[in-house]
């Protein structure tokens, strides 16, 4: 078996090069959002035939597939038969009825998910620490510049072959190997969604009556490590968010499109009143650096590292989303406003949260206890409205898709996107958001960061193997199927490569981030740097580092047919 494995490592699948011998199409990739719509009906009468001269005789079998010559890779999944330990209605490729993400609908996710309480304190974090007014907002901006990159880079495979993140991960990790990927990706989703629901819940018990919070129900219980009131509040908040959850992605596309006016109209609301009692933004625009230039940069970095992972988990599973794109064009239009959203919302955060020293004598940096001291009945019902809103749309969307669907993706037979659902929000529960968030705004940045050095490495992998291994041409039957003659199988379903390109790409990280815990009293100054930039190391270092191993295996000139899922020549 270790023979074997070795021999699968080293050398080539065929599908590796799966069109290398073949006659390309220019249009394919220049109508690639077209794929999935339906095109001519005329049966091609060819039959293809799969054989695996790499393995062993008794895995060389002729596989007739028959080409029907219609275009949509959802319509195709079911002229053979997928191993079902690999699929399910959640996991398979989207039918072309499913594909109905306009770039506004795409737009209106991103509006969803950018409008929050975490992003409201973004620019203004960086303030604090010491920099201008403008370049904590260009900060976050040229974070959200670079993220876009890999955003739309990733989602293209979603859009192109109707898959979601996990079934994209069987082809650079394995067909079981991309349970390693998509559970890390999950752990991060759970500890978010438990997060956020706290924040949610915050709001409710901020925006209470003093009578009620002045209850002995308000008193802290030590082996719980909150008051029975917040944890109520809490699990109120958990509860209508499961509501919406429970409808799938349907519901969630719903709730994201219907309520981005809203809360653009909240937004607009809250920056008006604050210009007003402020007498304009004459003091935010007064803020200027207390840093100096070597200061800056040292803080710039790190700072940077810490925006870009702040979406680094969606621009991993954005095809989770994409998916249900009509068109390429679609998904790149509709994300491309991203640093724009960011960059407006973080202002409007900065601005706000500047004018409150001059209405209240104070700063008062959280939005929750800003909107409490502004009081009056309609504040708190708008308050309730526009908190619950920004929290649950960035919630669902962030923080639940993914690690349902990698749930989904472990045990097709027992999971479902539902299931998938409930179990993470009750292991947000299990994470006592309440405890994380006791900690110091340090905290959050190290909780920023080091993830960043988990989640950078695989995408950076992901994005090698799509573009510079396959070149974007995939095997969708062999992303379902655990033959040993399948191209994704690799070494027991495992691919070593990637495997390695993950850990290397980790390990670095490592002392840095012990160092910043206080595990490790020092550390080189190497790791430091290495650690700042968490994200930008790890990415590319596990990207370069997978594509030389696979490089490694040589190319194969067999000519090979090309995927039956795919459409056919004209």
């Amino acid at each position: 078996m270790a023979s074997k494995c070795i021999s699968f490592h080293l050398h080539p699948h065929p599908h590796l090069s799966l069109y290398s011998a073949l006659p390309q199409n220019p249009k394919l990739s220049r109508h690639a959002p077209t794929l999935f719509s339906a095109v001519k009906t005329a049966a091609i009468k060819t039959s293809h035939y799969h054989i695996y001269q790499s393995f062993p005789k008794r895995c060389a079998t002729l596989t007739p597939m028959a080409s029907s010559g219609q275009s949509s890779v959802g319509d195709k999944f079911d002229e053979f038969e997928p191993d079902q330990t690999f699929t399910n209605d959640d996991l398979k490729p989207t039918t072309p009825s499913q594909r109905n993400f306009h770039w506004w609908e795409m737009a209106s996710l991103w509006i969803g998910l950018v409008v929050g309480i975490p992003s409201y304190y973004m620019a203004g974090s960086l303030v604090d620490l010491g920099m201008a007014w403008w370049q904590g907002i260009a900060t976050v901006v040229v974070a959200n510049m670079i993220l876009l990159v890999p955003l739309v880079l990733t989602g293209h495979p979603g859009t192109k072959y109707g898959i979601s993140f996990p079934v994209l991960a069987r082809s650079c990790f394995g067909i079981r190997g991309a349970h390693v990927p998509t559970l890390l990706r999950a752990l991060v989703g759970c500890g978010w969604y438990g997060i956020e629901s706290w924040i949610g819940g915050e709001a409710i018990f901020l925006l209470l009556p003093n009578s009620i919070k002045q209850s002995s129900f308000s008193q802290l219980l030590p082996w719980l490590g909150t008051s029975p009131l917040e944890f109520a509040c809490f699990i109120a908040f958990w509860s209508v968010q499961l509501a919406v959850v429970w409808k799938g992605m349907e519901g969630i596309r719903d709730l994201e499109k219907y309520s981005a006016p809203i809360l653009i109209i909240l937004t607009s609301i809250l920056l008006i009143w604050a210009y007003v009692k402020a007498n304009g933004l004459g003091h935010m625009l007064s803020l200027s650096s207390r840093l100096s230039s070597p200061e800056f940069w040292s803080l710039f970095f790190p700072s940077l590292t810490a925006n870009i992972s702040f979406w680094a988990t969606i621009a991993l599973n954005i095809p989770d989303f994409t998916r249900f794109a009509k068109t390429q064009r679609d998904q790149i239009i509709g994300q491309a406003g991203l640093p724009i959203f960011m960059g407006a919302f973080t202002f409007v955060g900065l601005a706000v949260t500047s004018s409150t020293t001059v209405i209240f004598g104070q700063v008062i940096s959280n939005p929750i206890q800003l909107l409490g001291r502004i009081g009056g009945f309609t504040t708190t019902i708008l308050a309730i409205l526009g908190i619950s809103l920004a929290t649950i749309t960035t919630n669902i969307a962030a923080n639940v898709v993914a690690p349902a669907n990698a749930l989904v993706n472990l045990s097709p037979s027992l999971f479902t996107f539902r299931r998938g659902a409930l179990l993470t929000a009750l292991l947000g529960i299990a994470f006592q958001p309440w405890r994380l968030l006791k900690s110091s705004e340090s905290f959050v940045y190290t909780w920023l960061v080091g993830y960043s050095a988990l989640l950078g490495p695989i995408g950076g992998i992901v994005l090698a193997d799509y573009y510079l291994i396959h070149q974007t041409d995939l095997s969708i039957k062999d992303l379902y199927s655990s033959s040993p003659g399948g191209a994704y199988y690799y070494c027991g379903g495992f691919n070593l490569a990637a495997m390695a390109a993950l850990v290397i790409g980790i390990l670095p990280v490592i002392p840095g981030f012990l160092q910043k815990v206080g595990i490790l009293s020092s550390v080189s100054d190497v790791f430091v740097v290495i650690y700042n930039n968490a994200w930008f190391f790890s990415f590319f270092s596990a990207g370069l580092l997978y594509w030389i191993l696979t490089s490694l295996r040589g190319k194969q000139n067999k000519s090979l047919p090309s995927d039956p899922l795919l459409p056919t020549k004209s």
